[in-house]
C-alpha cells in the first residue's frame, strides 16, 4: 500500500480515560489535514469511553476495542495500519495545541529530520496551566543512552521509515515503551530538536507514570542495559559517563529548569496557546541551533 507523501498517522491508546478522551480527540480533530489519519486503540475500557468514541466516530478513521497487553501493544496496533510518512501518537488527556501538526510536518519536511522532538505545556485535570517543559538537550542520543532522560512523548513526532527500521514498538514493555522506542530512534535516525510547544501534558491523580514510577525506572533501566551491552561500551566508560550525565540531570532539573518555565501564563486555558515557539528565560539553546531550527509561525 503505498505511503501517503507528508501526511501523519495519530494514534491514541487509551483504558478507562473517558473523563478526559473527548478533549483529546477534539484536539486532534483540529489538527488533521486532508490526508492525516486518527485512529484510537482502546483496550477494553469499562467507563464511558466506548459512548464517547462512538458520537465523534467522523473525526476517527478507524478505532477498535479489545483487551490487548497494554499500551505498547495498543500503539503497534495502531501503528502497523499507518499509510502515512509521518507518525505520533497522544495518550487520552493529553492535548495537541492548535497547528501543532502543521508545525511537525513543516520540521520535518525542512529538516530532513528522522525525529523531531520540542517543547509543551504540563496541564492539570481542568487543562489549566501547570508550567512549561522545555525538551533542549544537546545530544538526544547521549542523554537517552547514558542519562536515562526522554522527551515528553505528546512532543515528538518522526517518520514511518525510521519506525520500522527499528523495529516498532515492543509490545511487551507495559510502562516504559516510549523510553525504548525513543532509545532505539536516537542510536538509529536523525534526531532534532524544535523549539515550538507542540502540546500539553496532563498532569491527574492516579495516573500510571506517577504511581508506578518506581517500575517505570526499573524497566526502562532493563532497556538501557540492553542497548549498552549491544553496543560494547567500555563498563569504566559507561559508569564515567552516566556520573557526567547524573550530574547534567540535575542541573537541569533543578537550575535550568527552573529558568525555563513560563510563569506568566500558569493558570491559563491551555487551549488559548497555539502551537508555537515560546520565549524561555535562561534560555542555553545554541544561536546556531536555534536560527537551523527557526519555527514556522
Amino acid at each position: 500500500m503505498p505511503v501517503r507523501s507528508e501526511s501523519f498517522t495519530i494514534v491514541t491508546p487509551c483504558l478507562n480515560m473517558g473523563r478526559f478522551l473527548r478533549a483529546t480527540i477534539e484536539s486532534v480533530a483540529r489538527n488533521l489535514g486532508p490526508d492525516d489519519e486518527y485512529f484510537i486503540v482502546d483496550g477494553g475500557s469499562t467507563d464511558e469511553t466506548l459512548e464517547i468514541i462512538k458520537a465523534c466516530t467522523d473525526r476517527i478513521t478507524w478505532w477498535t476495542s479489545e483487551p490487548d497487553r497494554g499500551y505498547g501493544d495498543a500503539l503497534r496496533k495502531g501503528f502497523a495500519r499507518s499509510r502515512a510518512e509521518f507518525q505520533c501518537w497522544i495518550n487520552a488527556g493529553d492535548l495537541l495545541l492548535e497547528g501543532a501538526v502543521d508545525q511537525a510536518r513543516r520540521h520535518l519536511t525542512a529538516t530532513g529530520a528522522d525525529f523531531i522532538f520540542g517543547d509543551d505545556f504540563l496541564i492539570d485535570a481542568a487543562a489549566r496551566v501547570l508550567g512549561f517543559s522545555r525538551g533542549y538537550v544537546a545530544s538526544f542520543r547521549d542523554w537517552v543512552l547514558f542519562g536515562g532522560w526522554t522527551p515528553l512523548q505528546d512532543a515528538c513526532f518522526w517518520r514511518r521509515s525510521l519506525y520500522e527500521r527499528v523495529g516498532g514498538i515492543d509490545p511487551g514493555l507495559q510502562l516504559a515503551a516510549d523510553y525504548d522506542l525513543f532509545l532505539r530512534f536516537g542510536l538509529r535516525g536523525r534526531c532534532r530538536y524544535v523549539p515550538v510547544a507542540f502540546s500539553a501534558f496532563r498532569q491527574h491523580e492516579g495516573q500510571r507514570s506517577i504511581v508506578m514510577a518506581s517500575r517505570y525506572a526499573e524497566e526502562r533501566q532493563r532497556c538501557r542495559q540492553r542497548a549498552l551491552s549491544a553496543m560494547r561500551i567500555w563498563r569504566v566508560e559507561q559508569r564515567l559517563r552516566e556520573a557526567i550525565f547524573w550530574v547534567r540531570s540535575r542541573h537541569r532539573d533543578h537550575i535550568l529548569r527552573p529558568a525555563w518555565d513560563l510563569r506568566r501564563l500558569h493558570g491559563l486555558p491551555v487551549a488559548s496557546l497555539p502551537s508555537r515557539s515560546y520565549g524561555v528565560a535562561g534560555d542555553r539553546t545554541p544561536p546556531e541551533a536555534s536560527e537551523r531550527l527557526k519555527p514556522f509561525r
